[in-house]
């Protein structure tokens, strides 16, 4: 498609100025008609165009190929067309009229229709057929110049015009189609290879000032200069032996934009990028053939946080044909349930999900930005575990996932260790185009070289001073590749020169990962094959490109003994002696007092917003509670405390109200997990609610005040006397 694009339409990179974009787009125009509530819609398309006699192997067709043998297209089985109609109202009415691009012939027409039953017909058909319409057995047809058939700024001479009569739009579809339906066709034609443009009417709606707006996918106005959305965006390329060659982008949303709280962000982004709820997107030649919900980024990936605000595209394009095409349903609209779909995921799912990604990094910093550091929040939590029976069955529960460990009161004697001076690095200033290559290796007898343990994964990095989306960026944009130079098999070492029969593509020796540059650094990511063994010996070529130079970098890998795998050390046992194993609580108020927290700072590591009306929000790493966020100015406890004056009382309402919340979070968290319940929510359609946002509001009802007054106002007495 792109190679197509640049033949056709050499000047295609003017349609980044919006006069030459709409200009354009104006060659496509998807049009509505009628009463708002019964829309029809015009597609025009200035294109080939058909003659009238060859309607019927053209638009009226099925199961005919006649595109198979044109790379730069969509379709496969002559259905596309057809497939609308089961929208078009009850009566499957649909307008198809075509001229031919040069002018040739005259302009035909025809209407098709769902067979209306006869009462002849009714009990002896089983199931009814759509057919079309043809006068004197030819599709009808007359002579034009120039017709005026309500297009936008324009007169039809050419190409080809399809309306689709009462066409059922989705719910979320059903205002201006220039603003709704231009932003979910923006989300399944994630980078078209032309603009199109979206009309609306002013009969239709006499107060919008906005009726005719272009669109030219999702990609483009994810990574406009001027976006205001996203934080951060970066991409993968991957080569792996099964799937091919593939890229995956990830595009990271803000937590804020302009005046809004994090609610109001969260609301907006999914309105505006994920009206089709689809997280990860599918792509072939541009169009999206599939996708994954926000599920995979909170299960698979496990980031709870960036469930909202990360959007991931894979561009499906060049993987391998066999592989891709067990992939994608006919239809277009949904990936297939098997084995090449499941390998998929894992992989997409090990490589995003990785610890050391770039992914992982930016859930850390964000649940970072709620810190722990009071002293008497972590005193608090020590005091109310010692008084927990711990031999119980509620302890046992609660230790299996948090794994409980009381400290003595006298924590041992640390030997000092000395403290190493932190060296301030100098501020990375990225270029707009890179002036070196340089690979992180050690030299071995005057050569760059790097062992490769066989069957494990390497990470490589490379430095460069080029900008982060130097990769990814519309105008000028630059590549890395690898290329392989020789290849010594370990049989051959100390010879020299290569063995006969060796295979020179470095594809058929690694399975590769390269990334987007990151303040700095390219990271390249290789595994070897089965055919590869130790001692073999591969010299390697790295190439970075743009702007007319390129920059080499030669390097050698050794391939070695697989590394043995090293004890891990869980964080509980590097945790300090006062650390009972528990998650911490974190107590926030409105405005700042002392050390604690505000409802603001806390908001960003919670992905929600915090109002006198939440009582607690948990913070969740994966499957288990990371802390839990305690509002101490919520409507609950300033209502508990109401009625007391004394100052102990007041603090013992505080500690009950601390202790309740947590506890009862903790022990409702983890039950619910291991008995793996799963929380569903109907509303306008059945959905299933994270566990973490099924509690937030279960706590923000009734339940604090239930747990909070239960058998409390005596023990509140006897302490006030």
């Amino acid at each position: 498609m792109e190679q197509a694009r640049t033949k056709f339409y050499p000047k295609y990179k003017d349609w980044d100025l919006t006069s030459h974009r709409k200009t354009q787009a104006k060659e496509i125009q998807i049009l509505a008609d009628g009463p708002k509530l019964n829309t029809s819609l015009t597609i025009y398309d200035n294109g080939e165009g058909q003659h009238p006699q060859n309607f019927e192997n053209s638009f009226l067709s099925l199961l005919r190929g006649n595109k198979n043998e044109i790379q730069f297209v969509q379709g496969k089985y002559n259905m596309g067309g057809s497939g609308a109609i089961i929208f078009c109202g009850k009566r499957g009415y649909q307008l198809i009229a075509s001229r031919r691009y040069d002018k040739t012939g005259e302009f035909g027409f025809t209407l098709t229709r769902k067979h209306p039953f006869s009462k002849d017909e009714q009990g002896k058909k089983k199931n009814t057929w759509y057919e079309f319409l043809k006068i004197d057995n030819k599709i009808p047809s007359f002579g034009i110049e120039k017709l005026d058939l309500g297009l936008h700024d324009s007169f039809f001479e050419t190409g080809s015009i399809i309306k689709l009569y009462s066409y059922d739009l989705p719910s979320g579809s059903r205002s201006v189609i220039s603003r709704d339906l231009n932003q979910s066709i923006n989300e399944f034609l994630f980078e078209p290879a032309l603009p199109i443009l979206t009309v609306d009417r002013s009969y239709r709606y006499p107060d919008d000032r906005n009726l005719e707006r272009d669109l030219f996918g999702l990609k483009r106005r994810l990574e406009g200069d001027d976006n205001k959305y996203i934080e951060d965006y970066f991409s993968e390329d991957y080569h792996d032996t099964e799937i091919g060659k593939f890229k995956v982008t990830c595009y990271v949303f803000n937590t804020r934009i302009d005046d809004k709280n994090v609610k109001e962000t969260k609301d907006t982004i999914q309105r505006e990028f994920f009206k089709n709820n689809m997280s990860v997107v599918f792509s072939m030649n541009g169009q999206v053939h599939g996708n994954f919900g926000s599920e995979f980024i909170s299960r698979s990936l496990k980031f709870n946080l960036l469930k909202p605000h990360l959007l991931i595209h894979v561009d499906c394009t060049n993987m391998e044909y066999d592989f891709r095409s067990d992939l994608f349903m006919a239809s277009r609209d949904r990936l297939k349930e098997g084995d090449h779909t499941t390998k998929l995921r894992k992989f997409l799912t090990s490589k995003l999900g990785s610890s050391k990604g770039r992914l992982a990094e930016i859930e850390k910093r964000r649940r970072d930005s709620i810190s722990v550091d009071s002293k008497n929040t972590q005193e608090m939590l020590k005091s109310f575990s010692k008084n927990l029976p711990m031999d119980s069955n509620l302890m046992k529960l609660l230790n299996q996932a948090f794994k409980i460990d009381i400290k003595e009161e006298k924590p041992k004697i640390k030997p000092e260790q000395q403290k190493t001076k932190k060296i301030d690095q100098e501020a990375f200033r990225p270029q707009r185009f890179p002036s070196f290559l340089k690979v992180k290796s050690q030299l071995n007898e005057g050569k760059k070289c790097i062992n490769l343990p066989k069957g494990q994964e390497k990470t490589i990095r490379f430095e460069t001073d080029v900008e982060n989306h130097y990769f990814d960026r519309v105008e000028e944009p630059g590549l890395f590749t690898i290329g392989l130079v020789s290849y010594i098999p370990k049989a051959n070492n100390g010879i020299g020169g290569t063995v006969s029969g060796v295979k020179e593509a470095v594809e058929d020796v690694f399975n590769i990962n390269t990334s987007s540059p990151h303040d700095g650094t390219i990271r390249l990511n290789l595994l070897t094959n089965n055919e590869v063994k130790v001692g073999d010996e591969i010299e390697m070529k790295a190439i970075l490109t743009g702007a007319g130079e390129e920059f080499e970098e030669l390097f050698w890998i050794k391939v070695v003994d697989p590394e043995e795998k090293k004890e891990t050390i869980k964080k509980e046992d590097q945790a300090s002696d006062n650390n009972i194993g528990l998650p911490p609580f974190v107590l926030v108020y409105k405005e700042k007092k002392e050390d604690y927290l505000t409802w603001d700072e806390v908001e960003e590591g919670l992905d929600d917003k915090v109002d006198y009306d939440i009582v607690m929000i948990p913070q969740v790493n994966g499957d288990n509670i990371d802390k839990i966020i305690i509002n101490m100015d919520s409507h609950v406890l300033k209502s508990f405390k109401s009625s007391y004056k004394n100052q102990d009382q007041l603090e013992i309402a505080d500690r009950k109200y601390i202790s309740s919340v947590y506890f009862h979070t903790l022990f409702l968290y983890t039950i619910t997990k291991n008995k793996k319940y799963a929380i569903h929510q109907t509303k306008e359609r059945d959905e299933e609610v994270d566990l973490s946002s099924y509690l937030k509001d279960l706590f923000s009802s009734f339940y604090s005040e239930f747990i909070l007054n239960f058998g409390s106002n005596d023990l509140l007495e006897m302490m006030g006397e």
